[in-house]
């Protein structure tokens, strides 16, 4: 199943992306986010429910929405692919390298990366989000992945200059509308397994990176379970779990995202992020 995060004319809402178009299930359900349905537990409810119903609205009738766009968390990883440990110069470290989002720095599918007006230094990462569907605290990694409701694309727009003016990464994580977050969410079983899937990233048109999920130095299970020792992980919550190696920062010559644009990530089985890159105004 693919879930979305969408508004209309009438408001905000979510649904199941099916081949025809959108299954409102907020209207449906009586649940007021795709946020609440996961905390319910009630994705088998919903999947139930779009087998029998037609669509409510046709996919270019909507605007799309950040998968989850009011995550309690968004915990993100750093240099969790040898390619680009290796690029940045970075030592490796024995654990996950870890930063955090707010959630006012999400976008969807289709709606623009802002690039800042503080920087000329605006970077694309394709990534792999993972969102988390039950609650936990101290989950065992062989127990990890059942606590997972699906993945999505996710492009971490880096204002680069801004992100190492120390030696925390957060300023440059946090500007505004720099997340790009969708465009849905697709359950493990509609994903199925995950290490031979391909990651790319496209700008322009151009491959500028390629990698398989397989390629990250901690995997997914293990940074729940390194993740949710130091905190209690709940439905909604997003791991985004790392970027390979070809970020704009690290080409010659440099190559960031500037208005005009166009930069997508795309997931073998998982979906394609596309994101136009416009300017800040003022």
């Amino acid at each position: 199943m693919k879930l979305v995060s969408f508004r209309t004319a009438a408001g905000q809402s979510f649904g199941a992306l099916t081949a025809d178009g959108i299954v409102d299930l907020g209207r449906r359900t009586g649940f007021g986010s795709l946020k609440a349905l996961l905390t319910a537990n009630a994705l088998d409810t919903a999947h139930a429910l779009v087998d029998r119903v037609a669509p409510d609205f046709a996919l270019d009738a909507v605007t799309l929405l950040p998968v989850i766009p009011d995550p309690e968390r968004i915990i993100c990883v750093g240099l969790n692919y040898h390619d680009h440990v290796e690029e940045t110069g970075f030592a490796p470290t024995e654990r996950p390298t870890l930063f955090t989002r707010f959630a006012s720095t999400l976008t969807g599918h289709d709606a623009p990366l802002v690039k800042p007006a503080a920087s000329e230094k605006f970077d694309y990462e394709g990534e792999l989000a993972v969102i988390v569907g039950s609650p936990g605290r101290h989950i065992a990694a062989d127990d990890a992945l059942s606590h997972v409701a699906g993945y999505a694309p996710f492009n971490d727009g880096s204002v680069r200059d801004w992100q190492m003016h120390t030696s925390q990464f957060t300023p440059g994580k946090n500007f505004s509308a720099t997340g790009g977050f969708g465009p849905a969410l697709v359950t493990p079983d509609e994903a199925g397994p995950l290490d031979d899937l391909v990651l790319r990233t496209r700008f322009n048109g151009t491959v500028v990176q390629e990698a398989r999920l397989g390629q990250m130095i901690t995997p997914i299970a293990d940074l729940i379970a390194y993740i949710s020792t130091f905190t209690p992980l709940v439905p909604g919550d997003v791991i985004v779990t790392g970027t390979p190696g070809g970020v704009g920062v690290k080409r010659s010559p440099r190559l960031y995202m500037k208005p005009g644009d166009i930069v997508e990530v795309e997931i073998d089985r998982i979906g394609l992020l596309r994101n136009p890159v416009l300017a800040e105004d003022g």
